[in-house]
């Protein structure tokens, strides 16, 4: 079986148009980029953790980070979902449409930005300073300092949301390395002798998101892949785009809710508990990052280059990697649960970072980590659904998924503490796990899941 199994795999891989074999270098590809940018990432938060320990500072930092980022994320995930497969029908049925339609998607693109951008520069301080979000004291204070610089990250990030989606439309990789631009630039920022940047923190990251969006945009240019924005909807493909991307906005924004949430909730439940949930979210996007990344970028656009040819292996092409991405996350888990105190103590225990950090660390992590395996299954279904353009169906595993959320959270936070915090998400994504298996399934053979 096994010598079945591995000259399978061989013939796989030596076959230039087979689909395993596009979606393996995908993965592999796209797995070293994310690579190189997670041990970006990880020297940033060594160095964070190195200078701010577990504080207010970093409570403020987090906080105001995952607000602004929040539609961002919302952008660059609908943009992902709805652009990689209208794009590869257009390249097959009307490729001529393509420059006028991305001309018109970066004009909307910087409308969009510029506007989120004024609404959170002028709104987010009230709502802080009403009360409504939890923060309070230092930390709330110092969170009203670093909002106007902030509220920069919105429409920069918006515009690294949709030059990402165009590259990975086009089926390159290269964003994905360049996601360690924004990590790289903090680093070196922080590293910087004290006093020479102000708010480093806070300057560091807008100048690293600046940097992304430059070094995005300049091989699109060449490629004549930006042209200049046009200010008129009158390409034939916007009708198209809309009916996908107002579900998919809606079905992101739900889904985006249990992160905000998060952040609400930890903000009430004492000093430090934002910080402590930010260095395991940290570690955690070391693999889920990797991982996710990796998943998607190399299945969405094979997924959907396949159902653009009609073709009728799909659903069992998914479900072979989604099985392959399970166990593979089950060792991750099992590898992360023993690793844990060393990988906390190796990343953050030096400088205002105390042992007694890494302890209440090193707790909440193992949580968290069983949120590994469902998450790396459902990835693989997700960009299924997507691919084929099921969008309602995307729509309600985040209906599922908030839901689950919150009802979890009814039930571990007041047993738990910060502890069931994490395991909320953890239920939440064994069940869209299930969710998107089900649907799978239905899918599979022809039946409607309305």
């Amino acid at each position: 079986m096994t010598l079945a199994v591995a000259d399978r795999i061989r013939r796989h891989l030596a076959d230039p148009t087979s689909e395993h074999r596009k979606i393996a270098l995908g993965f592999a590809s796209v797995s070293l980029f994310v690579f190189v940018g997670k041990l970006a990432g990880a020297a940033k938060e060594m160095t964070i953790a190195w200078r701010y320990g577990v504080s207010e500072t970093i409570d403020a930092y987090v906080f105001v980070l995952t607000l602004v980022s929040w539609p961002v994320a919302v952008w660059f995930s609908v943009l992902t979902a709805v652009m990689v497969p209208l794009v590869a029908r257009l390249q097959y049925d009307a490729p001529a449409d393509l420059p006028r339609f991305r001309a018109e998607l970066l004009a909307l693109t910087l409308l969009v930005g510029g506007g989120l951008g004024l609404l959170a520069y002028l709104g987010l301080p009230a709502l802080l300073q009403a009360g409504w979000l939890g923060l309070s004291g230092e930390a709330l204070t110092k969170a009203l300092r670093m909002m106007a610089g902030m509220s920069l990250l919105v429409p920069l990030g918006i515009a690294i949301s949709l030059f990402s989606a165009s590259l990975l439309a086009a089926g390159h990789h290269r964003n994905t390395l360049f996601e360690a631009i924004p990590a790289f630039t903090l680093l070196v920022v922080l590293l910087l002798p004290p006093g020479l940047v102000p708010e480093p923190l806070l300057w560091g990251t807008v100048a690293g998101y600046a940097f992304h969006a430059a070094a995005l945009g300049l091989p699109l240019y060449r490629r004549q892949a930006l042209p200049p924005p046009i200010f008129r909807q009158q390409s034939h493909v916007w009708p198209v785009f809309w009916s996908s991307i107002g579900i998919m906005a809606v079905s992101q924004g739900l889904m985006s809710l249990t992160n905000l949430i998060d952040q609400f909730l930890a903000a009430g439940l004492g000093p430090g508990a934002l910080s402590t949930l930010s260095y395991v979210n940290r570690i955690l996007a070391l693999i889920l990052g990797l991982g996710a990344t990796a998943i998607g970028r190399a299945t969405l656009p094979v997924f959907s280059n396949a159902h653009a040819k009609a073709g009728s292996e799909t659903y069992v092409l998914a479900l072979r990697w989604a099985k392959w991405m399970f166990l593979l996350s089950l060792a991750a888990l099992l590898f992360g649960w023993m690793a844990a105190p060393w990988g906390v103590e190796l990343l953050f225990q030096r400088g205002a970072f105390t042992a007694n950090d890494s302890s209440r660390v090193t707790e909440v992590l193992r949580y968290g980590l069983l949120q590994v395996p469902p998450y790396f299954f459902g990835l693989v279904l997700v960009s299924l659904v997507a691919s084929q353009k099921k969008y309602k169906v995307l729509l309600l595993s985040s209906s599922v998924a908030l839901a689950t959320k919150i009802g979890a959270i009814s039930i571990f936070v007041p047993l738990f503490k910060l502890n069931g915090l994490v395991l909320s998400t953890v239920t939440m994504y064994l069940a869209t796990a299930l969710f998107f298996l089900v649907v799978t399934y239905r899918l599979r053979f022809n039946r409607s899941f309305a």
